[in-house]
């Protein structure tokens, strides 16, 4: 990948680089909208989840895995908002006959993820029938997959000596970092008030995951790394979130025992495991590199009007939607080490429907194009209330810094050229192919 092909390319529209303003006279010229999925259904199906708590965990209305009505009511309410946004922008016209030209929609070929963007477009384009863009489901797309798919090799040793060099070798530490956690964990699962001074023991029949050793191990490609007990953790906790926003009774949510400040708390576990397997440098390079080169591309594609391989959509698309997994949010964003804080969900998170937004813009002024990065999400009490977004009440949305590149202005303007040099030196061209 020549990525100093790009700069050569840009010279003219982004030399010299821009300067913070104090007004901001730029317009967009492209959206991409890096989006996970809504709310689903545990992972695991009860049979096994409920080997893990002391009382049954409540029954979803629709299959192990799989998109809920109201998971789809709320990615259509946030489609919704987007129109609301993009039209408000300049980047659709409302005539949803004319607008499709303009955009592009990826999905992981999963159904979850493609029902997820097809409740997105009806929001987003309710009058269009879009074309969705996506692998067979029984097939690796190299956009989401790339070690599945062949285009990027993960050395299962790099992977391990990667992720214990951060935890000072010792798996086991993480168990007293997160000491408040895993007993928030065990008393939700096992049914005790957390004040209780005697701890009871692991009722008969179940398993304690919060006391399965965290260990470091060979994974496999559709995991990098085997987390030992704190995979099962996030097996027995991952229901929790998806209860509450999914609009179950408060009964139902952690069996009556936790609020959305006790989800929040909890989360930081799967929060952990996400961390340490797609946020680490090593990781994050393979199993990264390809999406955020296709993304780069495109906005240069974008902004130079000529057609380049690599990248999503044609010179003209002024949309792109890209639906994935918390996993593929979170290694893009380890990647570029982008950071970000919502009400009501912990640091980085990858809310359930939450969007990584990069807004290519150009200066009125000087023509000069900037990237302009958020995270936006609805918050977890507007998924559970299903609440209509307009722009006088909008989902939450958070700035975005992009180190080596953000300016120092209150919207993080990254310029174009800037940004394509950062990817140059970040992006591991052995883990990229040029293909869509």
């Amino acid at each position: 990948m020549k990525l100093s092909i790009w700069c050569v390319a840009l010279m003219t529209l982004c030399s010299p680089l821009l300067v913070a303003q104090p007004a901001d006279d730029t317009l967009p010229k492209q959206v991409i909208i890096f989006a996970r999925h809504g709310v689903r259904a545990p992972v695991l199906p009860n049979s096994v989840i409920n080997n893990f708590s002391a009382q049954p965990f409540p029954v979803f209305t629709v299959a192990t895995g799989n998109l809920t009505a109201n998971g789809a009511r709320n990615e259509t309410l946030f489609g919704t908002w987007f129109r609301l946004w993009l039209r408000k922008e300049g980047l659709l016209t409302g005539n949803d006959q004319a607008d499709p030209a303009f955009t592009y929609f990826r999905a992981n070929g999963a159904p979850l993820i493609t029902d997820t963007a097809k409740a997105f477009a009806a929001g987003m384009l309710p009058s269009a029938t879009v074309n969705l863009n996506a692998y067979p489901v029984t097939a690796n797309d190299p956009l989401f997959s790339p070690v599945a798919a062949g285009v990027a090799q993960l050395d299962s040793r790099m992977a391990i000596a990667a992720v214990s060099g951060r935890i000072g070798g010792d798996p086991q530490s993480l168990s007293v970092s997160f000491a408040p956690e895993l007993a928030l964990t065990r008393s939700i699962l096992f049914n005790y008030p957390l004040s209780q001074t005697s701890v009871p023991p692991t009722p008969a029949g179940k398993i304690d995951v919060t006391s399965i050793p965290i260990a470091l191990a060979a994974g496999t490609t559709a995991s990098p790394l085997d987390l030992g007990g704190l995979a099962d953790i996030i097996y027995a906790i991952d229901p929790f979130v998806m209860e509450y926003a999914d609009g179950m009774p408060a009964t139902d949510v952690g069996w009556g025992q936790l609020t959305a400040t006790g989800i929040s708390q909890v989360t930081r576990l799967y929060n952990l495991a996400l961390d340490l397997e797609y946020r680490t440098p090593y990781l994050a390079a393979v199993q990264s590199s390809n999406m955020a080169s296709h993304i780069v591309r495109s906005m240069v594609q974008a902004a130079t009007g000529n057609a380049m391989s690599g990248s999503l959509g044609s010179p003209s698309t002024k949309v792109v939607v890209i639906m994935a997994a918390n996993t593929n949010i979170t290694g893009l964003a380890g990647l570029f080490h982008l950071d970000w804080s919502v009400s009501g969900y912990p640091q980085d998170v990858s809310a359930p429907g939450g969007a990584l937004v990069f807004q290519l813009r150009q200066s009125q002024s000087t023509g000069e194009y900037i990237v302009r990065t958020t995270y936006v999400t609805q918050t977890i009490d507007q998924l559970r209330n299903r609440t209509i977004l307009t722009q006088d009440a909008p989902p939450a949305i958070a700035p975005v810094f992009v180190p080596g590149c953000s300016l120092r202005n209150a919207t993080f303007d990254c310029p174009l050229a800037a940004f394509v040099a950062l990817s140059r030196r970040t992006i591991d061209a052995q883990s990229v192919d040029l293909e869509n």
